[in-house]
């Protein structure tokens, strides 16, 4: 059976689709087989799946949409074939984002370079917390050297959820990649890509063994 990691945060534009995308390339790099499931009714990652169908021919990932009742079931049939199951969700905090969570091995909760992102995440915490799962906080989009980017950091520490150690930078490869169906760490050697694959090390790490 597959890790299945849920990708939440009800602040729209904090990276939810860049993240789940991103991670999605660097395990591929990292040998593992993996899927997609896109529960958010905006779709992005569904259209960033077609460009990169109409680019490649091969997506070399599996895709699937679903709304809430169905990302049960959902993720039982991609478990079947693959290492990870990537569930990206909408922009809010509701009943609907319940069934992603119980799925989930691990939540990642992307948090931009601001406190307003920051206090966002407190509904997402706490639903995870109700359903008894963890949480680990991502920043994203940070500016290094910012004083801001150190407060937000200090502040996430403060918070009931463990936070990665690694940070993705804010990076114009992270959008252009994205654009074009691809991921940063297919853009050739960069920071972005050192950072996105020890992201995903460091999330490997946490998953729980023998499933």
């Amino acid at each position: 059976m597959a890790h299945i990691l849920t990708i939440a945060q009800q602040k729209g534009g904090a990276g939810k689709t860049t993240l789940a995308v991103n991670l999605a390339i660097a395990f591929l790099k990292l040998g593992k087989t993996v899927a997609l499931l896109d529960t958010d009714p905006q779709g992005s990652l569904g259209r960033w799946f077609m460009t990169r169908r109409a680019l490649l021919g091969d997506a070399g990932v599996d895709f699937a949409t679903a709304s809430a009742w169905g990302v049960g079931y959902e993720c039982e049939k991609l478990s079947k074939t693959n290492d990870i199951v990537i569930i990206d969700t909408p922009p809010k905090v509701d009943s609907d984002l319940k069934p992603a969570l119980r799925e989930a091995d691990l939540v990642l909760v992307p948090v931009g370079s601001s406190l307003v992102d920051l206090w966002a995440t407190d509904g997402v915490l706490d639903l995870a917390e109700r359903v008894n799962k963890r949480c680990l906080i991502v920043l994203n989009r940070v500016k290094s050297g910012t004083r801001l980017a150190e407060e937000v950091a200090s502040a996430s520490d403060a918070l009931a959820a463990d936070v990665a150690s690694t940070r993705l930078g804010q990076r114009v490869v992270y959008a252009e990649t994205l654009g074009q169906g691809l991921g940063a760490p297919e853009a050739g050697k960069s920071a972005a890509t050192a950072e996105v694959t020890t992201l995903a090390a460091e999330i490997l790490a946490l998953l729980p063994e023998g499933k």
